[in-house]
């Protein structure tokens, strides 16, 4: 759709939403889907280092390795997710502060 930018701002916005809108098909899951299935693998992570971290202390897993292994994964995720979750923060508060 061509916009003439000469005309006032009300007429270029009802040009806008009168437009023939174009359907797009979705490819792949969508933003909350990623979101969600990314907590989800988080959320996997913890359970699994409590869990071996609970059967070392029950004498069931006998190396630590695997332990502290699990434990580090689980942080490093939740570290990752912290950060992304901040970088959002930040992008959000930049638009908001937008002039429009």
């Amino acid at each position: 759709m061509k916009v003439d930018l000469t005309k006032p701002i009300p007429q270029v916005t009802k040009d806008l939403d009168t437009g023939k809108k174009t359907d797009r098909k979705q490819e792949g899951p969508s933003f909350a889907e990623q979101v969600k299935n990314a907590l989800e693998v988080v959320n996997d992570l913890q359970v699994e280092a409590d869990r071996i971290t609970q059967q070392y202390f029950a004498g069931q897993v006998q190396d630590l390795h695997q332990v502290m292994i699990a434990a580090e994964k689980a942080d490093l995720a939740l570290q990752l997710t912290v950060q992304i979750r901040n970088k959002i923060i930040e992008a959000y508060k930049e638009i908001s502060r937008m002039q429009i």
